[in-house]
């Protein structure tokens, strides 16, 4: 929750550089490289500010995928269908945090077109390669060219929320993926998805990534919007509605009673939420949720990754003067993480 900016609505020259914006790579507009693939924006109502990415139709019914970073903390998503000017309310059916995966469920849609998709086994270095996307937030699809450089690709990304997560098997290319681009297309040359572009974004860096872009292999893509449109979650795959506990967190430096208290000091909580009914409030510190100790940055939004709306937690906190207090909540519904 705590600042992040619109995705692709607000680029520094530093954000350019460190996604690897090569000012010599025209982007162009061709309306036949953009069959099935679509605008989306978000709004993020908790953190007051706005994104935008890009999607991929792959059911005509409105399963759309993307990258999880697109929809991160999204507490409304419209997804607009460039061909015919439509937009769709969506739902968020479910999301890899790891991977950066998430697949939409658009509302009341039928007969869309759809991406055709490859296969990303045969992706080859060196092979020429399309990207497709909502470059800088306008709403507009363009296209930019490469090749791939690389393959196997391994890198760490890092949030706002201190926390880090590293991608593998990435692809590497040199074609230039701006902020908006995320969640869009890299078409080999008979225009199937081979993979999915993910470019860095205010609140989603990437570390020591070159001057090259990265996309997701299609196949790993497809695997998992699989998994999630079967309703089958597992350790890191989260299926279904977020569980919200309403605190924005950060890691603790408070003393309490002489000594440093362990755990995430809350800095801000969301009027009428759980955390607000139980009484937490800013300044205090979550040492524990569910009964385990919350030990890194991103300890609480872990713990509720593993749970949904309705179900109850406890969680145990330490105030400004009274002490150390329990209590069980129950999880509203929440953005996704």
């Amino acid at each position: 929750m705590r600042g992040r900016l619109a995705l692709g609505l607000a680029l520094s020259g530093a954000i350019a550089a460190a996604i690897g914006v090569h000012a010599a790579l025209a982007r162009t507009s061709k309306a036949t490289v953009q069959t099935g693939v679509v605008v989306v924006r978000t709004n993020l109502a908790y953190e007051n500010g706005a994104a935008a990415g890009t999607g991929m139709v792959l059911t005509p019914s409105g399963e759309v995928l993307t990258n999880n970073h697109v929809i991160r903390g999204a507490t409304t998503i419209k997804v607009i269908v460039p061909q015919t000017n439509k937009t769709y309310a969506a739902r968020v059916l479910g999301y890899d945090v790891t991977a950066d995966v998430a697949l939409l469920r658009l509302e009341n849609a039928s007969g869309l077109a759809t991406v055709s998709l490859g296969d990303s086994a045969k992706i080859a270095s060196g092979q020429a390669v399309t990207a497709v996307g909502n470059a800088g937030g306008t709403g507009s699809l363009t296209v930019t060219t490469g090749t791939v450089t690389g393959l196997h690709r391994t890198i760490t990304v890092s949030d706002d929320r201190g926390g880090t997560v590293q991608l593998r098997d990435l692809v590497e290319t040199n074609a230039s993926l701006q902020p908006g681009d995320s969640g869009g297309p890299l078409l080999n040359g008979a225009r199937e998805v081979i993979g999915m572009d993910s470019a860095a974004s205010a609140g989603f860096t990437f570390r020591h990534s070159g001057g090259d872009s990265y996309a997701i292999p299609i196949d790993t893509a497809k695997t998992l919007a699989k998994q999630i449109a079967a309703g089958r979650s597992s350790a890191l795959v989260h299926v279904g509605g977020t569980g919200f506990l309403g605190v924005d967190v950060q890691p603790s430096g408070s003393f309490r009673g002489g000594g440093l208290v362990a755990g995430e000091a809350v800095v801000g909580v969301v009027p009428g939420s759980p955390a607000a009914k139980a009484g937490i409030v800013a300044g205090d510190v979550i040492a524990a949720v569910n009964g385990r100790a919350v030990s890194s940055p991103t300890a609480v939004v872990g713990q509720l990754l593993r749970r949904h709306p309705g179900d109850r937690v406890t969680v145990r906190w330490v105030d400004r003067s009274t002490g150390a207090h329990t209590a069980s909540v129950t999880l509203a519904s929440g953005p996704p993480q």
